[in-house]
């Protein structure tokens, strides 16, 4: 049986984030995921780091606008420690969807002159539009990267490895079981995305559930597309350095189902090109679904549990690649026991699981 200080369960970007931040610390770190490292909802994921969104909740808002100003030197050392480049880009975002809130004076209102100057591709709808000082980042290159640094680090990645439940015994957490083997720790953090509710503990139940979203990725026949994030209401468009332009993305209840549909994807594309009339011969590299991890509520539980021993950080919905820095510093904050500097009582897990009783598990 393979031991640790702290085992993480789910390799998504929040799990490999929060297993680093624990390694830097010193803690031996055990990371087991169902399948292989990266492969869910962060590798589909679009990649805005859209702190000023207005449609986030106001209680995330703080942990959002820490974990953007946190992303550079985030990037910067992941990129340290994997060898490996990670397409971050800082061009902002234009938004025909106006509303951010007051939190830079680099936020601005713009004319169709401005609007026809920053982006010579668009066409002019007739919405009003907001320059908003945000990055994005390419998720697929972030999570090499992180893969990467977690090696460097000495975190022993499990993968292919289900946690079927975890072991309890004299009211703690002390482990966790698999279909293959057991692993046993001090700390358990449950980081499995919209699988979090799947692990047993016996004694609750982690609300998440799984929101599909479709997106795509084209290949512009001309080399004037969009350079910034463009927000619309019925699309989005996200520029990658390599040329890619990524089109997305619905939010469909739709239980695990990934499967995606030629439809929605031709809608997409449609509006992009509404949008951007030089996309209308572009070739469509990939399409494809993910799993965002959702919560009643909207907002991710992060944590500790009722069961000692027994964290959680799942969740995020649709900001897990933008609030992976500080759900990392945060969470190792709680697991080492002091002060994070955030309220976290709206994210906490007990707003939605009633007093439970553990009892003991002879082992």
């Amino acid at each position: 049986m393979k031991t640790a200080d702290t085992i993480v369960i789910g390799g998504g970007i929040i799990g490999l984030s929060l297993a680093l931040a624990l390694r830097r610390q010193g803690a031996d770190v055990i990371l087991v995921e169902r399948g292989e490292p990266g492969r869910e909802a962060s590798h589909a994921a679009a990649g805005m780091l859209a702190w000023c969104d207005p449609h986030q909740p106001v209680a995330l808002r703080p942990l959002i606008q820490a974990s953007a100003r946190l992303y550079p030197e985030f990037v910067h050392e992941l990129e340290d420690e994997s060898g490996l480049r990670i397409d971050y880009r800082r061009d902002g975002t234009i938004a025909f969807d106006p509303g951010c809130p007051p939190v830079s004076p680099e936020v601005r209102s713009l004319t169709a002159e401005e609007l026809s100057t920053l982006e010579p591709s668009l066409s002019s709808p007739n919405l009003r539009a907001e320059f908003w000082p945000e990055a994005s980042v390419d998720p697929r290159t972030l999570l090499a990267a992180a893969i990467g640094a977690a090696r460097h680090r000495g975190v022993n990645l499990v993968h292919g490895s289900n946690v079927t439940e975890l072991v309890v015994e004299s009211v703690r957490a002390l482990g966790v079981k698999t279909e293959k083997a057991r692993f046993a720790a001090a700390n358990v953090v449950n980081c499995a995305g919209a699988w979090a509710g799947r692990v047993q503990a016996g004694v609750t139940t982690i609300p998440t559930r799984p929101v599909k979203g479709q997106m795509l990725a084209v290949l512009p026949a001309e080399k004037n597309s969009p350079r910034h994030v463009v927000r619309a209401p019925e699309v989005y468009l996200v520029p990658r350095s390599d040329g890619r332009l990524l089109l997305g993305a619905t939010v469909e209840e739709a239980g695990y189902n990934k499967k995606v549909d030629p439809s929605v994807i031709r809608r997409l594309l449609n509006a992009a090109i509404r949008l951007v009339p030089a996309l209308a011969p572009a070739r469509i590299l990939e399409d494809w679904a993910g799993l965002r991890p959702g919560t009643p509520d909207d907002l991710p539980i992060l944590g500790t549990t009722s069961l000692p021993g027994y964290f959680v950080a799942a969740g995020h919905f649709r900001d897990g690649i933008l609030l992976a820095p500080i759900t990392a510093r945060v969470m190792a904050d709680v697991i080492a026991g002091r002060a994070s500097g955030f309220d976290l009582t709206p994210f906490s897990l007990s707003r939605f699981e009633p007093p439970a009783r553990f009892s003991a598990r002879v082992l």
